[in-house]
């Protein structure tokens, strides 16, 4: 009997097809994603203290359909370390986008035999593992090449995964309720995280800690330590399913989101709700924090519509209603991430589109998008690039870059 895991070209049956519209350009375009945000952040004037760097990608410049005759929903986006786009999709294929000319590259079908649910990167940007419906993890080289196969990594749908920082452990979680931690290299269980009584929708590693955050349909949040497998805290503030939880960058900062149409934020060193975003018309369904500018983060909806917010604000800066319309029925953003620059933002929806939203030129910004109401209880206290309508000796956040001191929970592993 075949092991379950197999190394290079696990199928016994012939490779997946390869669909390329042209030849598939191999050199990196890094340079050209430098030289493209340097000119706009040059060459923009600032408005009302606005950094071009942080206006809102609002500001739809392509949108793109898989190359089949009937298109599938898009479930999930990753970008590359070399500027492009990966789409996963409910069929099982994955499509490769240009992220400059967002030109149709590639198209990997049966790349999974069920729907992709999950896909992320690792830290060191050479290897990106996936997961589907099936409960199979796969992992791919940057060439989309499918190096290894782990059949049955969990007995239902494989709904999210996250690396550590350190790369050598990677966690997921499923529909079977459990949330399994790994180790990369062998890809074998090494521990289970036992607690939730439904569907984990959503997990995501701290950036510096031993420590996981998961949500799931029973509307708990819950923190984890990786090390020992010991549940360390749960939140019971959503009324609804959580559909994401994401850590920010700086490691104090947990995003998550809900059916219940209300995104919550948690400081982990007080363990306290610090703030709730609400105003969305439909489930939140995605959330994505801004790679440079770490109070700005963006979120997805039900109903199609993507929304940008700053910590401290009451009121969204930027919607979107209607962002993604092109399906009478459901037009749910599945998935948003940002570009490893942050000069734009891409979403995955169910009405079968991906589309590419850049920052708006400085003539598009006005006042009304480029801040909203002020909470008074963050006045002072906030460091963004967005002006923030407070007196200027107020003193300003010193961010904790270092990660955060939580008793009982070692440095990431």
């Amino acid at each position: 009997m075949a092991p379950e895991s197999h190394r290079h070209h696990p199928y016994s049956r012939p490779q997946p097809s390869f669909k390329a519209s042209g030849p598939i350009r191999h050199q990196t375009q890094v340079a050209s994603v430098v030289r493209y945000a340097q000119n706009r952040m040059s060459s923009a004037v600032v408005h009302s203290g606005i950094p071009s760097r942080s206006t809102p990608a609002s500001r739809l410049v392509r949108c793109c359909t898989n190359y089949r005759t009937r298109a599938s929903a898009i479930n999930r986006v990753l970008w590359t370390p070399s500027g492009r786009l990966i789409t996963g999709s409910r069929n099982g294929e994955f499509t490769v986008w240009d992220g400059l000319s967002f030109r149709h590259e590639l198209t990997l079908e049966e790349a999974h035999d069920h729907s992709i649910r999950s896909m992320v990167w690792g830290f060191e940007h050479e290897d990106w593992i996936s997961g589907d419906d099936g409960g199979c993890i796969k992992y791919w080289k940057t060439n989309i090449t499918n190096v290894l196969v782990k059949q049955s990594a969990h007995q239902e749908a494989v709904r999210d995964l996250s690396f550590s920082r350190t790369n050598l452990k990677f966690c997921s979680c499923s529909d079977d309720t459990l949330i399994k931690v790994w180790d990369y290299e062998t890809c074998q269980e090494e521990r289970r995280l036992t607690g939730h009584s439904w569907n984990v929708t959503s997990v995501d590693w701290h950036p510096t800690k031993s420590l996981v955050a998961s949500g799931g349909k029973d509307g708990v949040v819950k923190l984890w330590d990786a090390k020992t497998a010991r549940e360390l805290c749960s939140f019971y503030d959503h009324n609804s399913w959580v559909n994401s939880v994401k850590w920010n960058q700086n490691g104090n900062w947990l995003l998550t989101a809900s059916k219940d149409q209300v995104i919550k934020l948690y400081d982990i060193r007080s363990m306290k709700e610090l703030l709730s975003f609400r105003g969305h018309c439909g489930p939140v369904t995605a959330l994505a924090w801004h790679p440079l500018q770490e109070d700005y983060f963006v979120s997805g909806t039900g109903d199609g519509s993507i929304v940008h917010w700053l910590v401290g604000h009451l009121s969204p800066q930027v919607e979107l209603p209607n962002a993604h319309n092109s399906n009478n029925y459901n037009n749910s953003v599945w998935d948003l991430k940002w570009h490893p620059m942050g000069h734009m933002l891409c979403s995955g929806s169910n009405d079968r589109t991906t589309k590419f939203w850049c920052n708006n030129d400085e003539s598009d910004i006005n006042e009304n998008q480029s801040f909203g109401v002020l909470n008074s209880a963050f006045a002072g206290y906030m460091s963004c690039s967005f002006p923030l309508p407070f007196h200027e000796e107020q003193p300003s956040l010193v961010v904790n870059r270092e990660g955060t001191i939580i008793p009982g929970v070692g440095i990431a592993i």
